[in-house]
């Protein structure tokens, strides 16, 4: 037990000790200030403001920034959607895949600009190396830096003082990609390379296996099967098999992995190049692999927490909005943690099974590869769940249910814990402009928020952005369930099929990507679906952001009076918390009851 709670204490100091720095250097990057690597990339910044014909000083008004984001994404959903149709036709594919069905492709493509990545299909099995390359990886990077371009629109309209300008798009993107993505996602891929993590553009091949295995009709593999290799035949206790198939060859799947594989967990993206994606062993081998991926999930994240408070001088300020996620991410982790190692009374069978911690991860380790255990899974489905990361190293449907809730639950509060790049955050600083809204009105006083006053204009847009993603889940999967045919989808029914789709549409309303394994989205109405509620909850946060942010950045700065309602301290951060569970409870109690909570006193009794 001690050596696993180390564990759980070594990733989270991990985490902190490298956010700190990260968010320094990313503040200095959106300043334009000088950083270690302003010798080698600001001629390559320079050379791309001249091809794309750009002011570097250029100054957008929220309505001219927030029209930039919106053509920019739409032509990146075009590309991808019309590169899937096609890729039967195009050079680099060597597995000869035909092109994408129009559904599955417009899902896709709308999951890949939106950060979600939420996937109906195996990548090895379905998208060329080109797609995956020009189309999954760039997004990857587009779509994260644009969540960061936002956040910043956001912290210059904090910054600022009676003025228009929130900075460029073009400007905030290039930086952002050239001085953050690429060399930490270089360093990224060269370590997960270092540990076996695939990286080529050969096709699949096909090795022999060491121990054959056998099948019958169906494709169910024939326990204590006998194989004779020279005769062809199949046998169980003597008696010969009719009708059994031999498999005595695997085919590995090869491609460009590890490249994809940094920039999803860097930019929480979480699209995995294998369908079962980091359980994949070539996708997360080894120990280092897993740590390393898993820190990434979080890194950037927690990073701009630094940023924030730096970058609106109040170091302060940052610190408290990191400690109240961080304080919400140590509870869900405990949660997951302590239900996993415990597991259900049905587990342990009266007994009949092992459920100890000697010698093993016991508990409940269904759905979770040995290689890891219970505590670097755990781990994992809660950084994944509350960085709208979506790639998984378990299969989240074999949680037991409370361990299930909690990782929907992340998701469901609106990915403002930690959340995504840069989207995490700014949702995030909605509900604490909604924080300082209700504390003012509880001790009578004008709200305010790093120096500037909040009037009502901004409090319709925050409270917009804090019911984006509720309204989008809620309205989805209540359509979803009672929906004729859905349950064909489903893997189970009763309360565990409702928490399937339950989680579908949290994972895509909370720009997730994740899933309950056996959940079977890929059909005409699942990826219309699960698109419109993606797009939804992705734009319209980002649209009211940017409202507030014109808004905000046209005011002036207002002196700090004994009166002030300090936004700082332990009082705020236990506000700032209880506002977001409450309007999460508030939203999904009664979604969650006929869900996980309805399984879980099921199983109890």
């Amino acid at each position: 037990m001690t050596y696993t709670i180390l564990q759980y204490l070594i990733y989270l100091v991990i985490l902190i000790v490298l956010a700190i720095p990260l968010g320094s250097y990313i503040g200095k990057v959106m300043n334009g200030e000088k950083v270690f690597l302003s010798k080698l990339l600001y001629p390559c910044e320079k050379f791309i403001y001249k091809v794309i014909k750009v002011k570097s000083d250029e100054e957008m008004n929220w309505k001219k920034y927030i029209c930039s984001v919106l053509v920019f994404n739409g032509i990146g959903l075009m590309f991808l959607f019309f590169l899937q149709l096609f890729q039967g036709r195009l050079i680099g594919n060597p597995q000869k895949l035909p092109g994408v069905p129009w559904d599955l492709s417009l899902n896709t493509a709308i999951s890949f600009i939106t950060n979600t990545n939420w996937q109906a299909y195996s990548g090895e099995s379905s998208l060329s190396y080109l797609t995956q390359s020009i189309g999954l990886t760039v997004q990857n990077f587009v779509s994260a830096a644009t969540g960061i371009a936002i956040l910043f629109a956001l912290i210059r309209g904090f910054v600022k003082v009676k003025s228009k300008g929130l900075g460029s798009y073009w400007v905030d993107m290039t930086r952002i990609i050239l001085y953050v993505l690429i060399p930490l996602n270089i360093v990224i891929s060269i370590g997960l390379l270092s540990q076996g993590v695939v990286q080529n553009f050969k096709p699949a091949e096909t090795v022999q296996l060491i121990e054959p295995i056998a099948v019958d009709n169906n494709g169910n593999i024939i326990e204590n099967a006998k194989i004779d290799l020279k005769t062809n035949t199949v046998s169980v206790n003597g008696k010969v098999i009719n009708n059994a198939e031999i498999v005595d060859e695997e085919i590995i799947p090869l491609g460009p992995a590890a490249s994809q594989i940094a920039i999803k967990q860097t930019g929480t993206n979480g699209g995995g190049f294998y369908g079962v994606n980091s359980a994949h062993p070539l996708e997360n081998p080894t120990i280092i692999s897993n740590l390393l991926e898993m820190i990434s999930l979080l890194l950037i994240p927690a990073a701009l927490c630094f940023t924030f408070g730096r970058n609106v001088k109040n170091k302060k300020q940052g610190i408290a909005i990191f400690m109240a996620m961080f304080i919400v991410l140590i509870i869900a982790l405990g949660a997951v943690a302590v239900c996993e190692q415990n597991a259900t009374p049905q587990l342990s069978q009266n007994g009949a099974v092992d459920m100890t911690t000697v010698g093993q991860s016991g508990g409940n380790m269904e759905g979770k590869e040995s290689r890891f255990g219970i505590a670097a899974s755990s781990t994992w489905a809660t950084f994944t769940t509350a960085a709208s990361n979506g790639s998984v190293n378990s299969m989240h449907d074999s949680y037991t249910p409370i361990g299930g809730m909690v990782t929907m639950l992340l998701m469901q509060l609106g990915e403002v814990i930690f959340g995504g790049v840069g989207c995490g955050l700014y949702g995030m600083l909605a509900f604490a402009i909604l924080t300082v809204f209700i504390a003012g009105l509880m001790v009578g006083r004008t709200p305010e928020f790093s120096g500037k006053k909040i009037e009502p204009y901004e409090m319709k847009w925050s409270v917009l952005v804090c019911l984006a993603t509720p309204i989008a889940i809620l309205i989805g999967s209540g359509i979803a369930a009672v929906w004729p045919g859905i349950t064909d989808s489903l893997n189970n029914a009763g309360t565990h099929g409702f928490s399937e789709i339950l989680y579908a549409y949290s994972s895509v309303g909370g720009n997730n990507g994740s899933a309950f394994a056996g959940f079977g989205a890929n059909t005409v109405f699942l990826n219309l679906t699960l698109g419109l509620c993606m797009l939804f909850a992705r734009f319209i946060p980002m649209i009211g952001i940017m409202a507030i942010a014109g808004s905000l950045v046209q005011k002036k700065k207002i002196a700090t009076t004994a009166g002030t309602l300090s936004t700082t301290n332990a009082m705020f951060v236990f506000l700032l918390i209880m506002i977001i569970l409450l309007i999460g409870a508030l939203s999904f109690f009664p979604a969650l009851s006929l869900g996980p909570i309805a399984e879980y006193f099921s199983s109890i009794l």
